[in-house]
């Protein structure tokens, strides 16, 4: 029991049941103008139980070793160029988590992390979140990926599993295909296809060797994820939900802008 006995009875109440673990695709600044998308984000977290706070993992802050962004409420990091001035200008004000923070900390033991507390939320943690909480008023916390070492990734989530009986949604954010040659290319390319079910597969049988062992077992992993910072979340994920076979559901699932980039959303119970 980490921070349980911090919470009031209220979030106690909402944070009864062990939460679940989630991977999002979270497309990119534009996904906020995509109604339709943005709709299924927000069906999506009105079906899950409601979190005490939210440990997210987004595909665009890798710090060696694992660091802690900011505990308090920051500016966004715009960590994108070239779009609109109006993408510049969301907002997303969602408290801090000091008590999440030092959680983390108990868990991966405080020689093993590094703090940034100035560090906002970048594109990949705010965007989803836009649509899923958009009152703000969840506690969020993001951590970087300490490095592409799969394995080390999956570790990393099977540490911070405990999280999940205290009212914490992990939540990995990032994209199971993503390749930026093919961005706003009409048509889904074959190879794209055939990641995707290869994905649907691995992740239904949660076949954990296949998914940390991707580069070699999946098809075409090197058109589906030339570099594979986008995919490195999910592991997380999984590694949160390996202490017993969780039961996985995709939310949400089909091709953003009809091309190479998947939608394939995870959830883990």
């Amino acid at each position: 029991m980490i921070y349980w006995a911090l919470m009031t009875p209220d979030e106690a109440r909402d944070s009864s049941e062990r939460m679940p673990v989630i991977f999002a695709a979270h497309g990119a600044p534009i996904l906020l103008d995509d109604a339709d998308w943005k709709g299924e984000l927000a069906a999506w977290s009105a079906a899950l139980p409601r979190p005490r706070s939210i440990l997210m993992v987004s595909a665009h802050w890798e710090q060696r070793p694992t660091t802690l962004g900011a505990t308090r409420t920051v500016p966004l990091v715009y960590d994108f160029s070239g779009f609109p001035a109006h993408y510049y200008e969301t907002r997303y004000a969602a408290p801090g988590a000091p008590e999440l923070a030092d959680a983390v900390r108990a868990l991966l033991g405080r020689s093993a992390v590094a703090d940034e507390p100035e560090r906002g939320l970048d594109h990949g943690a705010y965007v989803p979140l836009v649509p899923m909480y958009p009152t703000a008023d969840v506690p969020v916390l993001q951590i970087s990926m300490p490095g592409l070492d799969a394995r080390a990734l999956f570790e990393l989530g099977r540490a911070l599993a405990p999280l999940r009986d205290e009212g914490v949604l992990i939540f990995g954010s990032g994209f199971l295909t993503h390749n930026m040659r093919y961005a706003f290319r009409a048509g889904t390319p074959q190879w794209a296809r055939d990641f995707d079910q290869w994905a649907e597969d691995a992740l239904s049988r949660f076949d954990v060797d296949a998914l940390i062992d991707f580069q070699a077992r999946a098809p075409a992993p090197h058109l589906a994820l030339p570099t594979w910072e986008h995919y490195a979340p999910l592991l997380v994920s999984i590694g949160a939900a390996a202490d017993t076979r969780p039961r996985v559901s995709f939310p949400i699932t089909g091709w953003w802008l009809d091309g190479a980039f998947t939608r394939r959303s995870v959830q883990l119970d």
